[in-house]
């Protein structure tokens, strides 16, 4: 059975495009933090053990840190870059 978006009322259109939203945010979310956690484990666990000591558990934390920011700061970069390109159209 296929479905026609031509079929839907404008507000069926507005929910499914806030539910595609909510999923690719979902999914960009799940990236950033198999991303993360995978470079600052790489970054800040020399010897994988048992558990992380101090300094492993400061490193990955300051590094976490540290990837969020920049993230949010590219994030907002973009965001504000599109708004401009749709002010312009």
């Amino acid at each position: 059975m296929e479905m026609s978006l031509d079929n839907l009322s404008s507000a069926q259109k507005g929910e499914l495009m806030d539910q595609v939203k909510q999923q690719i945010a979902l999914a960009n979310a799940q990236e950033l933090l198999t991303k993360m956690t995978e470079k600052c484990f790489k970054k800040c666990v020399g010897k994988p053990g048992t558990e992380l000591d101090s300094s492993e558990q400061k490193c990955i934390a300051m590094c976490m840190d540290r990837y969020m920011d920049s993230w949010n700061l590219v994030s907002r970069s973009y965001t504000q870059r599109i708004q401009q390109e749709q002010h312009r159209g």
